[in-house]
């Protein structure tokens, strides 16, 4: 009875959670296109989003070319198929995995970092400070962060998209003996259209519920400083478990479309 009663109530929380975080979507699309805009602060805040995790897009792409490359080429090596490694490391990253590892790797540092700041904003009341003497928070604080995500996600994925392939090339180089000429040349042929539009449509899918989510969390921050972390975690894992489902769906839409 007892663990029926917390499935209950563990359901009921999520199922209120989801309702007010659609009201709080809802607010930003009302509110992103109503004056005044906030270009300065959106400005930066693309500067932050993009500028300060190109390192860790970069380093996590590379390492993911070099492996993914490593780990498939003894299995195409007993089919006599290495000469599809290319086409088939291209297609696979840039379809599926270099977006969704991308997106999920800017969760944990672009979504729990508005999660930390905005909450930790709330809990100072630094934002009360800012309704007391007219200026929107929302605007200024959600809007800006929100949108920078979205706009700036996508070109973070098409960076670390690319870095895993230069890194599948250094082991196919090594490895094979494969010029970076030939490697290109072989994975700009596979690479068609339809690979390309529905990985960068989600991308932007992908940034919005991230920013949505860190600012989510931080904007309704509760129970002091030691909120602050609870809403930094939990806006990772809600964004973690939200870009899934945006990927499933995605594909799903896909596949009707695209006939990929």
């Amino acid at each position: 009875m007892t663990s029926s009663m917390t499935v209950l109530e563990n359901t009921k929380k999520v199922l209120t959670e989801i309702g007010d975080m659609t009201l709080f979507a809802k607010r930003y699309f009302k509110s992103v296109f109503t004056r005044p805009f906030e270009w300065d602060e959106l400005l930066r805040q693309c500067y932050l989003v993009g500028n300060k995790s190109l390192l860790l897009v970069g380093v996590t792409g590379f390492i993911l070319g070099l492996v993914f490359t490593l780990q498939s080429r003894p299995t195409l090596a007993e089919f006599g198929a290495v000469s599809w490694m290319p086409s088939m490391v291209s297609i696979s990253i840039v379809r599926e995995i270099g977006p969704v590892i991308t997106a999920l790797v800017c969760a944990g540092k672009i979504g729990s970092g508005m999660g930390a700041e905005i909450g930790s904003m709330r809990v100072t009341e630094q934002i009360d400070a800012m309704e007391v003497s007219g200026t929107n928070p929302f605007k200024y604080l959600v809007v800006t962060r929100i949108t920078a995500t979205t706009l700036m996600l996508p070109l973070l994925i098409i960076f670390g998209d690319a870095v895993a392939l230069l890194g599948s090339a250094i082991v196919e180089y090594l490895k094979g003996g494969v010029s970076f000429l030939l490697y290109f040349n072989k994975v700009f042929d596979a690479i068609i259209f339809n690979d390309v539009l529905p990985a960068t449509a989600k991308s932007f899918f992908f940034g919005f519920v991230i920013g949505l989510v860190g600012c989510y969390k931080g904007y309704h921050c509760k129970k002091g400083t030691a909120g602050v972390g609870q809403a930094s975690n939990s806006a990772v894992v809600y964004a973690s478990m939200l870009l899934f489902v945006v990927d499933f769906i995605a594909v799903f839409i896909s596949d009707i479309f695209f006939e990929i």
